[in-house]
């Protein structure tokens, strides 16, 4: 996934500086290479005469894709991009890219590739961007991407990738960006990602994870954004967050979460956007974000909330906007702190219209702001 591609919820703008990758597609020629099946591929080759490989049914990736005549030459190109997908390439072979050293970007989207040889990227010390997604991946080399020491962005959307093991990233230190979407991901398992310490995006929405260690997200100090949305979480264990010290945003919208605890979200410090939308929280403790003086933005609609002591908000000066609408709302004496709260405000609700009673009968559909004090009684 790009960066900047439209999430279920906003994505944070600063992320999108990371790094340019159109700068990083049209800074340099953007050279192509395949297999003889290019039939329209001119010779002698003129560097701006660029082959179309796509959906030319190239099979396999492998050394001789990019030596003899297929190569044309462009073995010496200071820097290029390898267009390969949409093909029928089912592996990646040993060595398959060293005689294309310069290499930065290499986009193999929408194949049929099972396995990756761990050697299959040996020599591609240049490569800045990898695409692998929608593919028929089901598990990663132990230490194959090793070679990738400049790798910035991993894209493994869409395959059926069913578990990570902490030497999968090994090397790849200056990662800033991992994407699993729309995997077969159950658990993530202690030190997962522990090698990856410049990584800044995390994606690994859409999985079907139901249990995470306390130590998953070990190594990850530079870790800015994490979406977990539409996975199994049902709970998260204490101090889980506690290694991400420069997260910004926190999607876990679309799990089975029924309640939250404090320790579960310590060491957000820094944390600025927090959703939980749709999950089946019945209850927040009083503090259970006590400890998150940044956080600006908080979504908790489409839950089970019946009742929240709204004096929790009070202490959180820079809370900007607040989703609290698609909860069965119980406006009885329980629920006064909240209403107070929400008529006395500055930050943007979403909508207030929507914010409505669901009991007692007699209060049934009403906006909670509209409500006084004398409506909402606590019968004995």
């Amino acid at each position: 996934m790009d960066p900047c591609h439209n999430l279920s919820t906003p994505h944070l703008s600063a992320l999108c500086d990371i790094a340019d990758l159109a700068a990083l597609r049209v800074s340099h020629p953007a050279f192509t290479v395949c297999s003889g099946s290019c039939s329209h591929v001119p010779t002698p080759w003129n560097r701006h005469e660029i082959p179309k490989c796509r959906g030319e049914n190239i099979w396999s990736v492998n050394y001789s894709l990019f030596s003899g005549d297929a190569a044309l030459g462009v073995v010496n190109a200071d820097a290029w991009i390898l267009k390969l997908g949409e093909n029928d390439i089912t592996d990646l072979q040993a060595d398959a890219l060293n005689l294309v050293p310069n290499v930065e970007s290499i986009l193999l989207e929408h194949n049929a590739i099972k396995t990756i040889h761990p050697q299959a990227f040996s020599g591609a010390v240049h490569l800045r961007l990898l695409n692998l997604e929608r593919n028929h991946i089901t598990k990663l080399p132990p230490r194959g991407f090793k070679d990738l020491l400049n790798l910035r962005f991993l894209m493994l959307g869409q395959n059926q990738i069913g578990l990570l093991k902490a030497d999968m990233f090994a090397g790849m230190k200056n990662l800033s960006d991992l994407d699993l979407p729309l995997n077969s991901l159950t658990s993530l398992p202690p030190n997962a990602f522990k090698h990856l310490t410049s990584l800044k995006v995390l994606d690994l929405s859409l999985n079907v994870i139901q249990r995470m260690s306390p130590k998953a997200f070990t190594g990850l100090q530079q870790l800015m954004f994490l979406n977990l949305d539409n996975n199994s979480l049902k709970t998260i264990p204490a101090g889980a967050f506690k290694p991400l010290r420069s997260l910004e945003m926190l999607v876990l919208d679309n799990n089975l979460l029924s309640s939250l605890k404090p320790s579960a979200l310590d060491g957000l410090d820094n944390l600025q956007e927090l959703y939980l939308r749709k999950n089946n929280l019945e209850q927040l403790l009083p503090d259970v974000f006590s400890n998150m003086p940044k956080l600006s933005q908080l979504a908790l609609s489409g839950n089970r909330l019946k009742t929240v002591n709204g004096n929790m908000f009070i202490h959180m000066p820079n809370l900007r906007k607040l989703h609290l609408h698609d909860n069965p709302w119980r406006c009885d004496c329980n629920l006064s702190s909240l209403v107070q709260w929400l008529k006395q405000t500055k930050a943007a609700l979403s909508p207030r219209t929507a914010m409505r009673c669901l009991s007692p009968p007699e209060l049934q559909n009403k906006i909670l702001s509209s409500l006084g004090d004398d409506k909402l009684l606590c019968h004995v």
